[in-house]
């Protein structure tokens, strides 16, 4: 075998390994970052609540299996499939009904424990971690501790479930944390799998 045929069969080898290993279309994914219904409270969350001047009034609020809190005053406060400002809303019109006048009410959720995303795979530490209203991929896995060495980055797999069935995107994490291409936004019960490089 001639020198010549020995370099055409390692020309041939080499680009057959790097069509086999070149990163797979990008899925088209949402750009919406946010959903309403993502924000909503749920039985397990736990309410930060703060009425402005008012320390008695301020405090962290469990919702219940029935999905309402117990406020001082006032009683219980339906809060599960509410977002925190119609939490607020509800709570400041009740104590303005006799207890205090324009009360000025904030209400986040300090814990989202109804909501949550599985990340696993190639990162440090596969985990399922609780949802953030705008969470990005990136976030995501950065709590799960990054990615091994191993990890084929522009390969990420995210299983959605939706009400006509699950849907996968194939998601380029490396391009996104380098301007390259879209944020992709979580959205809870989202399941993130790292798969390995095959170099």
């Amino acid at each position: 075998m001639t020198s010549s045929t020995i370099a055409g069969l390692l020309t041939c080898a080499l680009c057959a390994s790097s069509a086999a290993c070149a990163d797979p279309t990008a899925s088209v994914y949402p750009a919406q970052p946010s959903y309403v219904e993502d924000s909503t409270a749920a039985p397990s969350d736990l309410l930060e609540i703060r009425v402005a001047k008012q320390d008695q009034l301020t405090g962290e609020f469990e919702i219940d299996s029935a999905g309402m809190i117990s406020f001082p005053h006032i009683g219980s406060v339906a809060s599960s499939g509410k977002t925190p400002l119609q939490i607020a809303a509800e709570i400041h019109d009740r104590l303005a009904d006799g207890y205090l006048r324009d009360p000025q009410v904030i209400v986040r959720i300090k814990e989202r424990r109804s909501k949550r995303i599985a990340v696993f795979g190639e990162v440090r530490r596969g985990m399922i971690i609780p949802f953030n209203d705008g969470m990005t991929i990136l976030e995501a896995i950065s709590v799960a501790g990054g990615f091994t060495p191993r990890a084929w980055e522009n390969a990420v797999k995210v299983t959605r479930k939706t009400q006509t069935g699950a849907q996968e995107f194939t998601v380029p994490v490396n391009r996104i944390a380098t301007g390259k291409a879209a944020p992709f936004f979580m959205r809870p019960g989202d399941s993130v799998y790292v798969p390995k490089s095959p170099m």
